[in-house]
């Protein structure tokens, strides 16, 4: 998949109608490139110990096709630092922390990772989908396009993690247990990334604090509301620009459905396979088989229509 990126500047806010979702979104790019590179890595570590031939043909084509979203998204962060140089240390970064998890823990440990991440996708990538008119629709069609693709893939191989870690390793109990220190570990990881962009990313570029996909600053608000609070060092927080509401127009018990779908995937007898498939996942799978052109998702809609 080529996505033109090289074509034109990519823009840091790619949504202008959004800004806090495009920052959340060049998070994930440069986190799913360091992700999928440890996929690869404890897959392919893993291969000799699956010993049923449909399950090691099931890892072969996840990690295969893993390797196309990592392939893809080096366009995007590309872009992004020929745009703004600062951000190859920050993908370098990143990179390292996921290459000394892939050093410094088990197999087992990692499977459940993967496993664990990935069964959170669909529900919530499924909430992102149905509501790509107001996420991706109004941003950049090559930025747009990319995510799209890759989120439909994610919810077409929705089951694979999971049947390779039950495979190698077969402890749900233990998927379970490890969640909290799995999340904990990727959370950081995006933490210390939106931090770097907000020290390095003007706020002319992004808009708004990076930070706001991970919900309001409190301590910062405090500190507005209540001055007398700044002599206090635990609200001694540096002030990165406006905080805005992640999923603004997402409404809020649809938000609550993808919360309890992610909650209960984690659980033991999870079946990604039963989850109801968003729609937008159909129409591009029948798009695609029909040649039309993915990567530009939007702008060739726009093209045919008016060629019609």
């Amino acid at each position: 998949m080529r996505f033109g990126f090289a074509d034109y500047p990519v823009p840091f806010c790619w949504n202008p109608s959004d800004p806090a979702f495009s920052c959340a979104a060049n998070v994930l790019s440069f986190l799913f490139l360091a992700i999928e590179k440890m996929i690869s890595t404890t897959v392919h570590e893993a291969m000799p110990l699956i010993t049923d031939p449909q399950v090691a043909e099931e890892a072969l084509a996840f990690v295969r096709q893993e390797g196309q979203h990592s392939m893809a998204h080096r366009q995007h962060a590309k872009g992004l630092i020929n745009a703004y140089p600062v951000m190859e240390e920050i993908l370098d970064e990143l990179m390292a922390v996921y290459d000394d998890l892939a050093a410094t823990t088990s197999v087992k440990y990692r499977l459940a990772y993967i496993a664990d991440l990935e069964a959170t996708f669909t529900p919530t990538f499924t909430m992102m989908l149905n509501n790509a008119d107001t996420l991706f629709a109004p941003g950049d069609d090559r930025v747009a396009s990319l995510f799209l693709w890759h989120f439909v893939e994610e919810i077409e191989h929705r089951s694979s993690a999971l049947i390779i870690y039950d495979a190698v390793v077969g402890e749900p109990w233990y998927r379970m247990r490890m969640a909290p220190s799995i999340f904990g570990h990727a959370g950081n990881a995006m933490v210390t990334v939106t931090n770097r962009f907000n020290s390095h990313i003007p706020l002319d570029e992004r808009k708004v604090d990076a930070t706001s996909m991970f919900g309001p600053n409190v301590k910062l608000a405090l500190k507005q509301r209540f001055p007398s609070l700044r002599k206090f060092r635990r609200f001694d927080v540096p002030d990165y620009g406006p905080t805005q509401r992640f999923y603004p127009h997402i409404p809020l018990r649809v938000q609550a459905v993808a919360a309890m779908g992610v909650i209960a995937s984690q659980f033991p007898g999870h079946n990604p396979a039963r989850h109801k498939l968003p729609a937008l996942a159909a129409e591009w799978l029948a798009r695609y088989d029909a040649g039309y052109d993915v990567t530009k998702w939007y702008s060739a809609a726009n093209t045919q229509t008016s060629e019609g």
